[in-house]
């Protein structure tokens, strides 16, 4: 079945657009498409994909074969934008190798004379901090740019180029972070960062906490496995209104030619198997994220990703709001 769906024609790899957040029987992906009150504080999906996009580099697969000559605009590399309206300041969560284009759409949904205020980091993986060297000297020059790190992500930035150039030349200036500790961004918006266990060769790796005026979230692109985590994802899931979880694959049979073992992610199916005990309403909170360029959600009318919706979970599109 999943072989089937992975060797999909190319022209259909080609709709992979944001589709039609209404259909298929499951629920609506986004609070509102529609245009956001001034004074709203939204989180809106800048990029759904993994590190290294898609297509992937030397992907003779049929996911990725008719996307280098007809690329797909909307497969970003996994971003959320922050925006407080009412308070004019946005922030982005994650620097992604699409940083210029990511940006670019966070200053139309927010202050369009400005850029983010602030660029929150989950860990030093290559799709997460390496947009960064785009607000060095080669590009923006950026003075000062406010980026948030854990001390791992801190000192893994400052001693090594050319991150440290940055650093030095004060393209940007890091602010620390610590697990567990609340940091308020505005009147109405607040972030806190939390441990996961993950691959954590250069630094630790973090999850966020989101709360906004009314509503909260949580944003989890990267884990190894729910289980290895000391917190319970399904508790944590309750507590909030919106959880954006790591979904790299879909299952470990769309790998086929590396050892999937070290590369350990929360497979799709096992997360909807250790979330089918959670009633419809705690299922629409739930929006995966985070696909590896193998993973057949990425097609949104798929029938893997019919398969998601029609179980009462979401998937993340580019150009989803969600009102805080």
């Amino acid at each position: 079945m999943l072989k089937s769906i992975l060797c999909l024609l190319p022209i259909i790899l080609f709709a992979c657009g944001e589709g039609n957040p209404q259909n298929n029987s499951g629920p609506a992906l986004t609070d509102t498409f529609e245009p956001l009150q001034n004074d709203a504080v939204i989180i809106q999906i800048l990029g759904t994909i993994q590190d290294a996009g898609s297509p992937q580099i030397a992907c003779k697969k049929a996911c990725c074969k008719g996307l280098f000559e007809n690329p797909d605009p909307n497969r970003k590399v996994v971003s959320l934008g922050l925006v407080d309206k009412k308070e004019n300041k946005q922030y982005l969560f994650e620097a992604t190798p699409d940083l210029a284009s990511q940006m670019e759409r966070l200053s139309e949904i927010g202050n369009q004379e400005a850029m983010a205020d602030g660029i929150f980091l989950t860990h030093a993986h290559i799709g997460h901090y390496t947009g960064l060297m785009y607000l060095g000297k080669e590009a923006l020059d950026a003075k000062k740019k406010a980026v948030y790190a854990m001390p791992r992500m801190k000192i893994f930035l400052t001693n090594n180029g050319p991150w440290s150039l940055l650093v030095e030349r004060e393209n940007i200036e890091i602010f620390d972070l610590e697990p567990e500790v609340r940091l308020s961004l505005t009147k109405n918006i607040s972030v806190t960062p939390f441990l996961v266990p993950h691959r954590d060769e250069f630094s630790e790796t973090v999850g966020y906490h989101i709360q906004g005026p009314n509503k909260s979230a949580l944003f989890i692109p990267d884990i190894d496995k729910w289980e290895k985590w000391e917190k319970d994802i399904v508790a944590e899931i309750k507590k909030v209104d919106y959880a954006f979880v790591d979904a790299t694959f879909y299952s470990g049979e769309e790998i086929n030619n590396r050892d999937i073992s070290q590369i350990p992610h929360p497979f799709i199916i096992e997360s909807m198997a250790k979330f089918k005990s959670l009633d419809p309403k705690e299922k629409e909170k739930i929006i995966f994220i985070h696909f590896n360029h193998t993973n057949p959600v990425i097609v949104p009318n798929s029938e893997a990703a019919n398969y998601v919706r029609t179980k009462g979970y979401r998937i993340a599109e580019i150009g989803a709001s969600f009102v805080l």
